[in-house]
C-alpha cells in the first residue's frame, strides 16, 4: 500500500471500450463517445461511429492526481447530428485500488437518469508511483544561540590622525585673578561738604490767608469785614456816601 502523498502525481487512463450499452436509437446504430471528469480536468474520446452497444476506443489520457480526491466521474453519450446528444449512462470510477497496487483493469457499471442499468465501460488504470514513500526532508533545526563577548573593544579609535591641540599663540590667556590690583583709597578725593548752601535760620512770618485762583490771589474772606464803611451817625434818612453817586 502506498504510504506517500499523491498530490501532483500522474495517473494513466486507457478507455478500452463499452459493453452492453443502452440503445438510444430506433432505426440506425448509435454513435457513442466517453467523457471523463476529474476536478477541473475533462477528457473526451472520439466518437465511435455506428459503434452501437459495444463500441471500442482504446484511447489513453494522463491526469495529475489531487490529494483527497480519489474518484473519477465517467459518462457515455450518443452523438446526434440534428438534436442534442443523448446520455446513455454515467458512473463513478474509484482510484483506491490503482493507487495502492499501481494497476487496475476493471469494468464500471453505468446508470441512466432514472437509475436503471445503462451498460458498462472498461478502463485500464496505471499509477507508476504506487508503493513508493514520499521523500520529505525535515528542515534542520537552528543551532542554539550563543553569546560571544568580544576580547577587545568593539570600536577601536582610528589611527594615523594627529590629535587636535589648542594653539596657545593665537589666543593669549587672561591674567590670573591674583594679578588684579585694588585701587588705593586716596585715588578719588572725597566730595566737598559745602556744595549746597545752609538753610535760612528763620522763615518770614505768615501773612493773611490767601486762596489760589487762576486770576490771581484773593483774600480768604470776601468782602472784608470793614466794607461798606459806616455812614454818619444820627442822620435819617441815610445820606449817600461821598464819592460814590454823581450829583444832580
Amino acid at each position: 500500500m502506498a504510504t506517500g502523498g499523491i498530490q501532483g502525481q500522474l495517473l494513466d487512463i486507457t478507455v478500452v471500450g463499452c459493453l452492453q450499452l443502452r440503445d438510444t436509437e430506433w432505426i440506425s446504430r448509435q454513435d457513442p463517445y466517453v467523457c471523463l471528469e476529474y476536478a477541473n480536468s475533462k477528457f473526451r474520446t472520439k466518437t465511435c461511429t455506428d459503434g452501437g452497444k459495444n463500441p471500442s476506443f482504446n484511447e489513453k489520457f494522463v491526469l495529475r492526481l489531487i490529494e483527497g480526491l480519489r474518484e473519477i466521474n465517467i459518462s457515455v453519450w450518443n452523438s446526434n447530428t440534428v438534436t442534442t446528444d443523448d446520455l446513455i449512462g454515467s458512473g463513478t470510477v474509484l482510484l483506491e485500488k490503482v493507487i495502492s497496487s499501481g494497476y487496475d483493469d476493471s469494468t464500471w457499471s453505468l446508470q441512466t437518469k432514472r437509475g436503471k442499468y445503462g451498460g458498462q465501460v472498461r478502463l485500464i488504470l496505471h499509477y507508476a508511483n504506487a508503493g513508493q514513500k514520499s521523500k520529505v526532508q525535515s528542515q534542520p533545526s537552528a543551532p542554539p544561540h550563543t553569546c560571544y563577548s568580544p576580547a577587545t573593544a568593539p570600536y577601536a579609535p582610528p589611527t594615523g590622525y594627529t590629535p587636535y591641540q589648542q594653539p596657545s599663540s593665537f589666543y593669549p590667556g587672561y591674567p590670573p585673578v591674583s594679578s588684579y590690583q585694588t585701587p588705593p583709597t586716596t585715588a578719588y578725593p572725597p566730595p566737598p561738604s559745602n556744595v549746597y548752601p545752609p538753610p535760612p535760620a528763620y522763615y518770614p512770618p505768615p501773612g493773611p490767608p490767601y486762596l489760589s485762583s487762576p486770576y490771581g490771589t484773593i483774600p480768604s474772606a470776601y468782602p472784608p469785614a470793614g466794607y461798606p464803611p459806616p455812614g454818619p451817625q444820627g442822620t435819617y434818612p441815610a445820606q449817600p456816601y461821598p464819592g460814590y453817586y454823581p450829583g444832580p
